[in-house]
């Protein structure tokens, strides 16, 4: 299924509803700049759902599109077989250039909380204001208030500077919006955590969950240059039984250079909390099977929307475990042109599955 995107009313801002198997215990937080996601450049989506779907929580920075981003959402659910949750702001900066914070997360893991807001930047102090809002874990009920921000790059590492060094006044904020709640500030900051711009914010508790490595993909094979991305959390709110960035390059058995082309230029930085860990699956392209496939009846030698079972429906292209159900649920079928009834399948969805030539004819 896909999910229609919905909307919350609150300052400012337009909020879209969007692992490998983690420790009951716990969930994994993540971040990850997925570099211009929604504009027409080769992105992968399939092999980006991957990467995504490792995490129970994930902010994602230098969201361009609605479509992008439901888009998204639709291959972690064919990925994984499960539900995921969405919200984005809504296009956030000054002049033409404007992107889009979003959150996105694993539903039987997560719950969002409420208090999604715009941050209200009454000194005009960010370029583009930070997106916040509370999730709770499902495993342990801990609330959890996440800062989603995308640091002005600018000219110099000076352009930088001033927005780092208001972060404290958003951790203060963050305090009074949601009172008694552990606080994180996420994202892509565009300087390292060892800056001494950063020392208002680390004056008010807040330290790095990341404070070695790199995050940002060189186009030489297996380098990473900057430690950009990163996760700033409350000192001691937190059970942190991992930490660490996600280098997806392997993961993905790509190169780095084709990994920025079709992926992003940044990897996931991620903390592991209550006793969870991140296991790696390697990643396996779907493959469609244009053979013949029999129905539940006998009498037929093809897959019906209406006959099959629940493993044949999966068979079909963009047809993973979510939507084997919807298709369940939703019958009779009277032709394959219905299953545009079901979200996240459109019309080039439903011309790739008559395509595959595994429905049965009329």
């Amino acid at each position: 299924m896909t999910h229609p995107l919905r909307y919350y009313v609150a300052p400012l801002m337009l909020v879209l509803l969007l692992l490998p198997t983690q420790a009951l215990a716990g969930i994994v937080v993540g971040s990850f700049n997925v570099l211009h996601l929604g504009w027409s450049n080769g992105k992968n989506y399939e092999k980006l759902a991957h990467v995504a779907k490792h995490f129970d929580l994930l902010a994602l920075q230098e969201v361009m599109t609605e479509e992008g981003l439901e888009r998204l959402v639709n291959e972690m659910e064919a990925a994984s077989g499960e539900r995921w949750g969405v919200m984005a702001s809504h296009a956030i900066g000054r002049g033409s250039y404007r992107e889009m914070y979003a959150f996105v997360w694993r539903e039987r893991a997560v719950e969002y909380a409420g208090g999604a807001v715009v941050y209200i930047d009454a000194r005009d102090q960010f370029a583009r204001e930070p997106f916040l809002a509370k999730f709770r874990s499902r495993h342990t009920g801990q609330e959890i208030a996440m800062a989603n921000i995308h640091v002005l790059y600018g000219n110099s590492v000076g352009d930088r500077l001033p927005e780092i060094q208001a972060m404290a006044d958003i951790w203060d904020w963050m305090a009074e919006v949601y009172p008694g709640v552990p606080r994180k500030i996420v994202g892509d900051f565009n300087l390292a955590p060892q800056h001494r711009a950063w020392g208002a914010l680390r004056e008010r508790g807040a330290v790095p969950a990341i404070q070695t490595g790199a995050t940002t993909l060189s186009p030489r094979q297996g380098r990473y240059a900057n430690l950009y991305d990163n996760i700033w959390k409350e000192a001691g709110a937190f059970q942190i039984s991992e930490r660490g960035i996600l280098r997806f390059p392997d993961l993905l058995g790509i190169t780095h250079e084709r990994a920025r082309d079709v992926v992003s230029d940044h990897a996931p930085v991620y903390v592991a909390l209550g006793g969870a860990r991140l296991e790696l699956v390697p990643f396996q392209a779907r493959q469609f099977d244009t053979r013949v496939v029999a129905a539940n009846d006998p009498a037929y030698d093809c897959i019906d929307l209406n006959r099959s079972d629940y493993q044949d429906l999966t068979r079909l292209p963009h047809i993973g475990d979510a939507r084997a159900r919807d298709i369940q649920a939703g019958r009779p079928w009277q032709s394959a042109q219905e299953l545009r009834r079901i979200n996240g399948i459109g019309p080039a969805r439903v011309a790739d599955i008559i395509g595959s030539g595994l429905l049965c004819q009329g």
